[in-house]
């Protein structure tokens, strides 16, 4: 159910910033919104105290965001907490902000490697995944975790390629556990 709400939430969104050509702008402040929501969690516990009323809480939006995003944007803030959707608001920015990124062909990737890579190796990664998809440009989150030996695990969206050494020697050792000893 929550993630209808924020899916049919973020999409509304998505098709507003879309009619009036304020995606740009829409995906800037949708990340600001969050940044901001993820650094205050004294405005987290405030917005969802249960004594406090709807219309309080619509003020508590107005005065935290009303010179710092559109109308538009202060007036969908506004509404989410009126309908008391208050807990989905991050889902819907992270939604609206995939939605669009996904629109303009900004892919993201998570690179994992064991050792952290030389800024050369990085754009090599970087270029090698924009010619393997259909992305324009990455945005690129780099990850070391000397578990995996070597070799690297990228993320983009659901798929994952698994190139480390550790799951090679994971598969090794399930397909040797499967040899049987006449």
């Amino acid at each position: 159910m929550a993630k209808l709400v924020s899916k049919t939430y973020g999409e509304a969104l998505f098709e507003v910033a879309m009619e009036e050509q304020k995606a740009d702008i829409f995906l800037k402040e949708a990340q600001d919104i969050l940044t901001t929501l993820e650094q205050n969690p004294e405005l987290d516990k405030l917005m969802k105290h249960p004594k406090i009323s709807k219309l309080e809480k619509e003020q508590v939006m107005d005065n935290v965001f009303k010179n710092q995003v559109s109308d538009e944007m202060l007036g969908f803030v506004k509404l989410v907490v009126k309908k008391e959707r208050y807990n989905e608001l991050p889902k819907i920015f992270r939604y609206l902000v995939d939605r669009i990124k996904e629109e303009k062909k900004i892919g993201i990737a998570y690179v994992t490697t064991a050792v952290e890579l030389s800024d050369a190796k990085k754009q090599s990664v970087e270029a090698r995944l924009l010619q393997t998809t259909q992305y324009k440009t990455m945005e690129m989150h780099y990850d070391v975790d000397e578990s995996l030996i070597g070799g690297m695990v990228i993320r983009i969206k659901d798929r994952v390629v698994d190139s480390s050494v550790r799951t090679k020697l994971e598969e090794m050792k399930k397909q040797l556990l499967q040899i049987q000893l006449g």
